[in-house]
């Protein structure tokens, strides 16, 4: 049997059918459509989608609302560097969070309220959120929820760069993932295998555990590998005073490692820009020492990551003295200064010497007049920033790096006099 099919005439024919629809495929009659190109067609979109989110938090017996609102202004700059943008913010007074939900149930039925109007994407919480809270309230809001700790290491997973970083995130996250493993599914909760062999064998949540443990074995090997080589590294340098740039995150710690270096240390007006520890050979009129760019501090570190970087933070607590970096234009920076003061004990570094260095003054012009009591007199605020002790500085606008330079030069040759009494120096 013959056919009238011709393969020469398939073109003609898709012709005539792309002839009745229009590039977006709808039907029309007004003659040939417009055809895409190959590129066209295989062209998708790769901009990053900026995702909406919620924040909520609470006002605890003994702390004010403004500090609060101080505390969503840090999650929302966290968000920011995630990626996110906050559309709301929820705050409640309460004694103490709520163990089942963190908030009560009133303002829970308002954060779900908000989070259908608003259309957000995820709720985030201004605390580390207990597994039971965690799927109380994903049960609750049908949504994605996360707490400050979950924001925190996604950061640290954006940032991190090189092998090691990557390794020490990694096990951070698996370690505060493992207790919040949640039963998706049960497709292996019991197994057939002959007569009696029926009963439970092992299910979905369990192999994921034990997946999790192995891996988190693994690394912690590969860690441990990598603080010996660390270790070694740094009993090479032990010719030279060790000097450790220490601060809160964001206060222009890898700024002024460029500037006293000149080095090009990747430095961003965002949260947590350095994550690898930097070091780099600096040199004073005669005096060289080695000056390290370490990782920013931060409210509430988890301590999870306090854990993983490890061969990080001992470069801190083996410096010979640290060079601690304030934002002095941050309206909070006092209690900035505090939670690096509570970290450094955590490490075992609070009895390091330590030189206090209040930067960006360049954005504090009107601190004195508002520090100045109504007699004329300083008040705390303004006898603190006038203390001897303290140096102010512009690392951007490079105001008195000088004077910082000089005070280095006097503190390093008095420990390097002291720990190498029969050693000249090297220039």
């Amino acid at each position: 049997m013959s056919s009238n099919w011709n393969p020469n005439k398939q073109g003609k024919f898709r012709n005539s059918i792309d002839g009745e629809r229009d590039c977006k495929g709808a039907n029309t009659s007004m003659g040939p459509a417009k055809r895409l190109s190959p590129q066209e067609r295989n062209t998708f979109s790769t901009d990053p989608v900026q995702e909406k989110a919620l924040l909520v938090s609470i006002c605890p017996a003994g702390q004010t609302m403004e500090r609060t609102e101080e505390y969503l202004d840090e999650l929302a700059f966290l968000l920011e560097t995630a990626g996110g943008v906050a559309l709301k913010r929820v705050i409640q007074k309460l004694e103490r969070p709520d163990t089942r939900t963190y908030v009560g149930s009133g303002k829970l039925e308002e954060i779900k309220e908000y989070k259908n109007a608003l259309d957000v994407d995820f709720v985030i919480f201004d605390d580390e959120l207990s597994p039971a809270q965690l799927r109380n309230l994903e049960k609750e809001l049908e949504c994605r929820i996360l707490d400050r700790t979950t924001l925190i290491l996604d950061i640290f997973a954006k940032r991190a760069r090189t092998s090691t970083a990557k390794t020490q995130v990694e096990l951070a996250q698996l370690q505060y993932m493992l207790p919040r493993l949640t039963r998706l599914w049960t497709h292996l909760e019991r197994q057939r295998g002959g007569i009696g062999m029926r009963g439970p064998g092992e299910t979905q949540i369990e192999t994921d555990r034990r997946l999790i443990k192995e891996k988190i074995t693994l690394l912690r090997q590969q860690l441990d590998k990598i603080n010996n080589q660390k270790t070694l590294q740094r009993r090479n340098r032990e010719s030279l005073v060790r000097v450790a740039l220490v601060g809160y995150t964001n206060v222009g710690k890898s700024t002024l490692m460029n500037l006293l270096s000149k080095s090009d240390v990747f430095a961003e007006n965002k949260l947590f820009a350095t994550l690898d520890t930097t070091v780099r050979k600096v040199v004073i009129g005669n005096l060289p020492f080695l000056l390290t760019d370490t990782v920013g501090f931060i409210r509430k570190l988890p301590t999870q990551l306090v854990e993983s970087f490890k061969s990080t933070l001992d470069e801190v607590t083996e410096a010979d003295l640290l060079l601690h970096v304030v934002d002095v234009s941050h309206p909070d920076h006092e209690e900035q200064i505090a939670a690096v003061q509570q970290t450094l004990a955590d490490i075992g570094a609070a009895d390091k010497p330590v030189i206090m260095v209040y930067n960006k003054i360049d954005r504090v012009e009107e601190l004195m007049s508002e520090c100045v009591g109504d007699d004329g007199s300083n008040t705390d605020a303004a006898t603190q920033f006038l203390d001897n002790t303290i140096i102010r500085i512009s690392a951007a606008d490079k105001i008195n790096i000088d004077l910082l330079r000089q005070r280095l030069y006097d503190e390093v040759s008095r420990i390097h006099a002291i720990r190498y009494p029969y050693n000249n120096f090297l220039y």
